[in-house]
């Protein structure tokens, strides 16, 4: 019986804590946010949520004639007054817990964006798994207005893309709110995000006209990467610059590169395998860095006339192989160090692992250090697998 009395009390005690249902939010009364783009308008931003809508996405017809999405723009001097001041024109509350992108337009970047992040940062209902990239040479309004047959909503349409390409082109790659607040934060490394442009006709690529052709008017594509000094965007790498990137950062899954073969034409090879590894040293009193990239890579594709089943044959495509990748390896390095002056590499962070006694001397002058540190490329690339056959059957063909 005093058992029965002690499980009682402990049961109403445990009512009193349980919240229940006291800050629900019917799903038919929030506007899902998938997107939002950040502009200037005068001295003020201009803030773009692309919201989704259900019944156009949900419906089990094909072909609608309605947008799959609704942008609402507001203007104002920071993102919440933004978000809050839209309540004038929409019925619902925006919900931003399933933001997938952040798109940022190239003058507010160029500006500088540590006042914008520190909202996405701060509020409570926003996860930080989506992906922040620059609208380059466009309003980020633009590149999040453009319909796509494959994606109907133009945010997932950006976010799978970008997480597609990084995986199998090396010269994108995506950041996480997460990953950019702790790059802009670091002493020892420095910022990047990759841009992306609007090809074709804008303006009829917001109609819904464009989900329903074959070739459509207008298209979302990322281009190459952006370079940050603190939070302000400085330049931008070329394709060759943002691979080489990618390679000293260890952030390649795969790619494909193409190589002149030794008696002329061309050929390609994909990458399967790629490992960096950055060491940093004190030599002479100065601190030097050195880059060791080892990559396994298969023949893809054989548009020249070549002998696969000889093994000096191998060996010479492995070192034209390393020919290449050292030259946009030896680009980037450059471009960052005398063009940008900008650590993207992280460079000090690693000086920083191996010689924390030197950093805390180097640390606050880094940014003037950096431009001058000595760099050495270390390269080792091998030839795996030839493909289903090894000398092409064009040979036989005859010319």
């Amino acid at each position: 019986m005093k058992r029965r009395t002690v499980v009682l009390i402990v049961c109403l005690c445990m009512t009193v804590v349980l919240s229940g249902c006291w800050n629900r939010r019917e799903l038919n009364d929030l506007a899902i946010a998938l997107g939002m783009g950040i502009d200037k308008q005068g001295d003020q931003y201009r803030v773009s949520v692309q919201i989704v809508n259900p019944q156009e996405i949900a419906a089990k017809k094909g072909g609608g004639d309605n947008s799959p999405v609704t942008i609402y723009e507001e203007s104002g001097r920071t993102i919440f007054e933004c978000l809050r001041r839209m309540t004038t024109s929409t019925p619902r509350k925006i919900y931003t817990s399933h933001l997938r992108t952040l798109i940022i337009s190239e003058e507010v970047a160029r500006e500088g964006i540590k006042n914008i992040l520190d909202f996405f940062a701060r509020d409570h209902e926003l996860r930080t798994d989506f992906y922040v990239i620059i609208a380059r040479e466009s309003k980020a309004k633009e590149a999040m207005s453009v319909l796509q047959p494959l994606e109907k909503v133009p945010a997932n349409f950006l976010f799978k893309t970008l997480q597609t390409s990084e995986k199998a082109w090396a010269p994108t790659t995506g950041r996480y709110l997460d990953d950019l607040i702790s790059d802009l934060m670091s002493k020892g490394r420095a910022a990047t995000l990759t841009g992306v442009r609007v090809v074709g006709d804008e303006e009829a690529g917001r109609s819904v006209d464009n989900l329903k052709t074959a070739h459509t008017n207008a298209s979302i594509k990322y281009s190459s990467i952006g370079v940050f000094q603190k939070d302000k965007l400085v330049g931008w790498l070329d394709e060759s610059e943002s691979k080489g990137y990618n390679f000293i950062i260890n952030k390649v899954r795969s790619t494909v590169g193409v190589l002149v073969c030794p008696k002329g034409g061309e050929m390609s090879v994909e990458v399967i395998r790629s490992d960096t590894r950055l060491k940093g040293k004190m030599k002479d009193g100065k601190p030097a860095i050195e880059v060791d990239v080892r990559i396994e890579q298969n023949i893809g594709e054989v548009a020249c006339e070549v002998d696969l089943n000889d093994i000096g044959t191998i060996a010479e495509l492995e070192q034209i192989s390393e020919k290449r990748v050292r030259s946009f390896l030896d680009k980037v390095i450059r471009t960052a160090q005398k063009k940008y002056r900008s650590d993207i590499f992280g460079f000090g962070e690693t000086i920083h692992r191996d010689e924390p006694k030197a950093w805390q001397r180097l640390e606050n002058d880094w940014g003037s250090i950096f431009p001058d540190i000595e760099v050495e490329v270390k390269l080792d690339i091998k030839n795996r697998r030839t493909g289903t056959q090894s000398n092409s059957f064009r040979d036989k063909i005859g010319r």
